[in-house]
């Protein structure tokens, strides 16, 4: 039998965390949720640090470490410890890039593209699984539909667009004129859904997901954290750093890996896909979709 890896063993503590997350009190139902969505500074910081971002005390992180099999906290620690040393070239300095907060005064133009890029490294770097994964579940899925409501909708958009360029069935659950209700009573066993939704969580996002699980669909939640309501329904979960120095939540992430999903599900596809795409651009050219231009381009 093959030995387990490091991200096998992380793999399999998130499971657990997930599993057990209901039955934690509140102070390690917080400690949890901020080892599932910092696991890179988890395994560089020291656990007084850890605590203190978390907003627990040390104690907990220890017996958090404790309720979930583990000796003590190092013991937990060595598995982020594993999975950043088993990770690919450039991992580390992101993670240093993360943990890090830049100290000088920046104008705003600066400061949003500086926070934009440490959301892009972080959504990037805790995802190649995830999006793998997720993209299985998509293409075994014999019709998917997308969710995504206020500020999760333009990511949810991005992605109905996108993959119903290749993919026409492909449906958005809108709910437009207040029908969400009646679009849910379509949902089929073994259909796909994927659900987007960041804090503050729509409710509708969260409706959708109950409805999914009770039609005995598979859900891709895409979310900002692993411990999301979202992705403690989820069969595949993508985690989107939002951070944003403004008053709203960042897109910027979640758009980037939507896109990343698609280009896999494309590459999965092979000819079937350039063939629909071909169609497609085909099809639009000739309804006037597409503004001509001096040069000819659209």
């Amino acid at each position: 039998m093959q030995a387990a890896t490091p991200h096998d063993s992380y793999a399999a503590l998130m499971d657990l965390i997930k599993a057990r997350h209901a039955q934690l009190s509140p102070q390690f139902q917080a400690g949890a949720r901020y080892l599932a969505d910092h696991p890179d500074e988890v395994a560089v910081s020291s656990m007084r640090s850890i605590a203190a971002r978390a907003q627990v005390q040390s104690a907990a992180l220890v017996r958090l470490a404790q309720q979930l099999g583990f000796a003590g906290w190092p013991e937990l620690k060595a598995i982020f410890v594993e999975r950043l040393r088993a990770g690919p070239s450039g991992y580390a300095a992101k993670a240093g890039a993360l943990a890090g907060k830049e100290g000088k005064e920046r104008d705003l133009v600066t400061e949003v593209f500086t926070v934009q890029q440490r959301n892009l490294a972080a959504t990037e770097s805790a995802n190649h699984a995830a999006l793998d994964g997720a993209a299985n579940l998509l293409q075994a899925a014999p019709r998917v539909h997308v969710a995504g409501f206020r500020a999760a909708h333009p990511i949810a958009y991005t992605l109905h667009y996108l993959y119903r360029l290749l993919r026409p069935s492909v449906q958005l659950l809108s709910g437009q004129g207040g029908t969400l209700e009646m679009d849910l009573r379509a949902l089929q066993a073994g259909e796909a859904v994927v659900v987007i939704s960041f804090a503050p969580y729509s409710s509708e996002a969260l409706l959708v997901a109950q409805a999914a699980r009770q039609a005995g669909c598979r859900v891709v939640a895409i979310s900002d954290s692993a411990m999301s309501p979202p992705a403690l329904q989820a069969d595949a979960s993508i985690v989107i750093a939002v951070d944003s120095p403004s008053f709203f939540p960042s897109i910027v992430a979640g758009v980037a890996a939507v896109e990343s999903l698609v280009e896999l599900l494309v590459a999965r596809a092979g000819p079937d896909a350039v063939t629909a795409i071909g169609a497609a651009e085909q099809q639009l050219r000739a309804l006037g979709a597409y503004a001509k231009t001096s040069n000819g381009a659209n």
